[in-house]
């Protein structure tokens, strides 16, 4: 069973890395490249291909893979799930016949639920990287600078980049509150155990002080961004400007690089 301080996602590892220095519309770009040939891969050597770059991309972050690989742990019963699913719902060469409830496992199936599931496991690895190698700040800068064109037509850039900064900050904050909570009620002798019913109602004293604490912070927080006059400017500016340099155009050479090849061994190598 995981525990919630696993959950990586949405965390910021501060390193002296190469890929820690590249402007954050590069990784953004280079992320969603990467995620779109994932969607496109039906063959296990280009599996293991991404799996060697996405090894490359954490030895040059200076990140331990396990960092990334504990992150899966939460998605566990997901994996499960789509293996299962396959496993009984797609047609081929029966391995199992369970006869009492009429299902079949195939060996199609099988294989079928492997290519889902190291699919979504990948996209999921990619999602941390980025988020491990970003602070928040970055990466709201550069959503907001991808949306500042489309101001023209009344869309609130700096608006929604502000939200997810928040988002994104709030997710370890909330990851830690809910740690902390947790022990305090088992030091008290909160137990999830027993029936359905017995644990959902030993949630409860775990939901509730959460939802409390959360609600407590957005006030605090509200009322700090009131108080420095937030949305009395119409024009902000930021205090780190972002700029592609020399590192960022090598950067795309080599994705554009990779995934040339990549598109070339799916739809043309037979």
């Amino acid at each position: 069973m995981f525990r919630i301080q696993d959950i990586t996602l949405g965390q910021y590892a501060p390193r002296e890395s190469i890929v820690h220095k590249l402007d954050p519309r590069t990784k953004i770009i280079s992320s969603l490249i990467f995620m779109v040939l994932l969607m496109f891969v039906h063959r296990i050597e280009l599996f293991l291909v991404f799996i060697a770059a996405i090894m490359l991309f954490f030895y040059l972050s200076k990140l331990s893979w396990a960092l990334s690989v504990r992150n899966l742990r939460p998605f566990l019963w997901l994996f499960i799930l789509t293996l299962l699913f396959h496993s009984i719902f797609t047609e081929g060469k029966i391995l199992l016949r369970i006869e009492f409830i009429g299902l079949t496992i195939t060996e199609e199936g099988i294989v079928r639920g492997l290519f889902y599931t190291i699919r979504i496991a990948l996209l999921a690895v990619l999602a941390s990287l980025l988020t491990l190698t970003t602070s928040p700040m970055s990466l709201a800068d550069a959503f907001q600078l991808f949306l500042s064109p489309f101001k023209r037509i009344g869309v609130p850039a700096h608006e929604i980049a502000m939200m997810l900064s928040i988002s994104l900050r709030f997710i370890p904050i909330l990851i830690q509150e809910a740690e902390r909570i947790r022990k305090a009620q088992f030091s008290r002798g909160c137990q999830i155990s027993g029936s359905l019913i017995n644990k959902l109602r030993s949630i409860v004293p775990l939901i509730v002080p959460l939802f409390l604490s959360t609600f407590r912070r957005a006030n605090d927080l509200a009322l700090a961004m009131d108080s420095r006059c937030y949305g009395r400017i119409k024009e902000r500016t930021s205090y780190y400007v972002l700029r592609f340099r020399r590192a960022d155009a090598v950067a795309f050479l080599v994705v554009f690089a990779f995934g040339f090849p990549v598109v070339m061994m799916q739809f043309f190598y037979v």
